[in-house]
């Protein structure tokens, strides 16, 4: 199973209502969509940077481990997303293939409805990378 195309960059926020100051209004990046992740917590905005989206990622709880990254570093470049065919084919098997072991055990929730997990960063020299997938739909019997 191959990783596909780039499918987003994103950038870890404390507020994206401030990071859309820059982002939207003083870069002209259009929003095309924001949702909340309850299950994660955060709240996941992607812009049309031209082809490829730009993921503003805000952590919603204090006590969310991202808020260690953002006081370490502030706000940064968080992790690339590739687009494959099936997230959980490649967590259970599939990163073999390529040296890569996952940090995820099961496909977690990504923005609208679709799964994602990490790669970890100790296979990828320290680079954050996500996978992402449509979800599978679950099979009909047709007897």
């Amino acid at each position: 199973m191959a990783i596909g195309t780039l499918d987003h960059i994103a950038v870890v926020v404390r507020n994206t209502e401030q990071a859309l100051t820059l982002y939207r209004d003083t870069l002209g990046f259009s929003v095309k969509f924001s949702q909340v992740l309850p299950d994660q917590p955060v709240r996941l905005t992607h812009l049309d940077v031209g082809g490829i989206d730009l993921q503003l990622v805000e952590p919603l709880t204090p006590n969310h481990p991202l808020h260690v990254a953002l006081d370490e570093r502030g706000e940064h470049l968080h992790h690339v997303c590739f687009a494959v065919e099936n997230v959980e084919t490649m967590i259970n098997g599939g990163l073999a293939a390529y040296g890569l072991h996952a940090r995820d055990l099961r496909p977690r929730s990504g923005p609208n409805g679709r799964a994602a997990a990490f790669i970890d960063p100790s296979t990828t020299h320290n680079v954050l990378i996500e996978l992402t997938s449509d979800p599978i739909a679950p099979e009909t019997d047709t007897r």
